[in-house]
């Protein structure tokens, strides 16, 4: 999987996964916990280093690291720690395998990984998630969703997006007159139109797409899809619109909304501020600066408590006020 350079926790320099296995160990030894330790070990090391650590642990205690993690800590800090500990090339498989099993369906999570990974992440979505659950993402999907919400998750599930290249105009210009006739011209919007063109064309592509609509018809696509659609497959399209604008604007709306509100939604919290630490958060919290008037340092500091918090502040990283 592709290393990306904008996140906020990067390879330990000087790394060695025997002595990290020690001082964990120690610090769950006896009677008591010293979580500080554990919080300021594994937010310090990447995710392949913890796997390393992982290893290391068992080969010197004939232990399993996680479980003696599960086993000490409780609530919203174990859910981080165990969220940190599992591999990320497993991560967004299993958040979304536990968005479809059981009673009722976690759609946001749906929403979330699947409209905003590219094409090559899907990919290793897919694969990763047969080897794991011995079943298809795709089928899984289709037997817990309906209508055009699950039609837009199966047409995201191909992963078939054109590659960025070249734009063509001409299609650009199409795209945008059948959208805004799909949506606003006649009584009943063709979802079909917004799901072939939102889930197939290139990022580039779309963006372009998205200033033509605007000149059309003087508003912005978000706005039409705000008034012509409603409830999951609203939310779904949404989420394209905006990873397509930006990935890491669309995540800081998603770490806002997580918080703001009554009750924190910190499952979503949790997922993000972990999923994205090796990949673009630095570019998040910019994004959160820019939009919410305040840093995203601050806003996990006035949203969380205890060690809990203070794990989520060290994935975070600096202050942006």
């Amino acid at each position: 999987m592709a290393k990306y350079s904008r996140g906020t926790i990067k390879d330990f320099p000087g790394f060695n996964a025997n002595d990290d296995a020690e001082a964990l160990r120690k610090a769950m030894k006896g009677l008591g916990t010293d979580e500080d330790t554990i919080m300021k070990i594994l937010t310090a090391r990447s995710n392949a280093q913890r796997q390393q650590i992982s290893l290391a642990f068992k080969t010197l205690f004939g232990r399993d690291l996680v479980d003696d993690l599960k086993s000490e800590l409780s609530g919203k800090l174990e859910k981080a720690i165990v969220a940190l500990m599992t591999p990320s090339s497993l991560y967004d498989a299993y958040e979304l395998k536990h968005a479809v099993k059981g009673a009722g369906t976690c759609e946001n999570v749906l929403i979330e990984i699947l409209a905003s990974r590219n094409s090559a992440e899907i990919n290793h979505i897919k694969k990763v998630y047969r080897e794991e659950y011995g079943s298809e993402l795709e089928g899984d999907i289709t037997g817990d969703t309906s209508g055009y919400f699950e039609r837009m998750l199966v047409v995201l599930v191909q992963a078939n997006r054109d590659p960025d290249s070249r734009v063509d105009d001409a299609l650009v210009d199409q795209d945008a007159q059948d959208l805004f006739k799909a949506g606003e011209l006649k009584w009943g919007t063709d979802e079909e139109k917004f799901i072939t063109i939102l889930g197939t064309r290139s990022v580039s592509h779309l963006r372009k797409v998205f200033d033509k609509y605007m000149t059309i018809s003087g508003y912005q696509v978000e706005e039409s899809i705000d008034r012509e659609t409603s409830g999951h497959l609203e939310k779904l399209l949404l989420a394209i619109v905006k990873s397509v604008r930006s990935v890491p604007g669309y995540f800081a709306e998603t770490l806002y909304h997580a918080m703001k509100a009554t009750g924190t939604d910190d499952c979503t919290l949790i997922r993000v501020m972990v999923s994205r630490s090796e990949v673009d958060l630095l570019d998040v919290r910019k994004e959160y600066r820019k939009h919410y008037g305040k840093s995203l340092l601050q806003a996990i500091k006035g949203d969380t408590s205890g060690d809990y918090r203070n794990t989520l502040l060290l994935v975070c990283g600096g202050d942006d006020e």
